[in-house]
């Protein structure tokens, strides 16, 4: 049994304490709001971002980073993405040496471009660092419906321990060492399924949504590539595995988003009925950003900060995309070695 602290009390990180407890494990679940805590131990259930899952008994919950922390083995970060910085500094004071942190968010820091796992070893240095990823609405998993994921880190003698605490009947977990990667597929598929749901909205067909994730892809592998990231793993489970999913579940509150703005909403409008953090709208602006620093070809994510951030009509938009310059889709394109 080890004791585990999630750091983030949203539909993710309830689901991802709910599997750590059921797998007998000492789990505290950190809220940032007191009120949220106190009915998540009095209700036994997320109500808000996990409603109808029944909690384990054995979840602590708290308000407390430094109780959180206290005594913990391995950490999950799983806030959202703008906050991982602002809550990595204030735990760094309780996080133990050679503690194991698993950045479960997926995003990117808006202001700096960096990778999470970047931001969370700045703050707190003495950790050992893993990311994890891969096809996991948190709805699924907190209702024990089988997934897998992938969990990558440079401490190799880590990943072991780690599987062994997550994995069970209805959750496989895989390991690996591409962190750039499997960090970059799961924040990068959110700028994607954003787009995929405009493409609903619009009523652009099932051909045209296929067109977009496959060359979504391909965007993603081609700034992965251009960041350090291994080409297999776009391949994968942190990859086109999330890709999936994200893009044509309605659980994905991108897509949700995404639809809304294609039946005419404003970015705005469609991020608060939609009443959860879309992180897919955080992640596109650090997406091209960081295309155009590193000067790798993002068209889908150029026309997406178009339509989320410069008022562009969605429909000018896939019109940009589809009389673009001639390209050849060389083998090199193909599943497995997009560049």
């Amino acid at each position: 049994m080890k004791k585990i602290a999630v750091i983030g009390s949203g539909g993710w990180g309830t689901a991802i304490a709910s599997l750590l407890a059921g797998n007998g494990h000492d789990v505290t679940l950190w809220s940032y709001f007191k009120e949220e805590s106190e009915a998540l131990f009095k209700d036994k259930e997320n109500k808000r971002f996990l409603p109808g899952v029944s909690l384990p008994d054995n979840i602590c919950y708290t308000s407390s980073l430094e109780q959180a922390a206290q005594g913990a083995e391995v950490i999950f970060m799983v806030t959202p993405s703008q906050a991982i910085k602002k809550t990595a500094q204030a735990l760094s004071a309780y996080v133990a040496e050679g503690t194991v942190i698993v950045n479960a968010s997926k995003g990117l820091e808006q202001e700096t471009q960096k990778r999470l796992s970047e931001v969370i070893d700045e703050a707190i240095p003495q950790a050992k660092l893993a990311v994890m990823s891969g096809p996991s609405h948190a709805e699924e998993v907190g209702r024990k419906l089988p997934t897998t994921n992938v969990i990558a880190s440079e401490h190799a003698e880590i990943l072991p321990m780690l599987q062994d605490i997550l994995m069970c009947d209805t959750f496989r977990v895989y390991t690996g060492n591409d962190m750039v990667g499997v960090e970059l597929g799961g924040a990068l598929k959110n700028v994607i399924a954003l787009c995929a749901g405009i493409a609903d909205g619009i009523g652009l067909g099932d051909n045209a949504k296929a067109a977009l994730m496959t060359r979504g892809m391909a965007e993603i592998a081609r700034l992965g590539v251009a960041m350090g990231a291994k080409l297999a793993t776009f391949s994968g489970l942190s990859g086109m595995g999330d890709l999936i999913v994200t893009c044509t579940s309605m659980h994905s509150r991108n897509r949700r988003a995404g639809i809304l703005i294609g039946q005419g909403k404003s970015p705005e409008e469609a991020i608060e009925e939609v009443k959860m953090v879309v992180e897919g709208f955080y992640t596109t602006k650090a997406a091209y950003l960081l295309a155009k620093r590193l000067g790798v070809e993002m068209p889908i994510v150029e026309q997406a900060y178009g339509v989320l951030f410069e008022h562009q009509d969605p429909k000018t938009a896939v019109m940009k995309l589809m009389v673009r310059d001639k390209k050849n889709e060389s083998e090199r394109e193909v599943i497995g070695g997009v560049l």
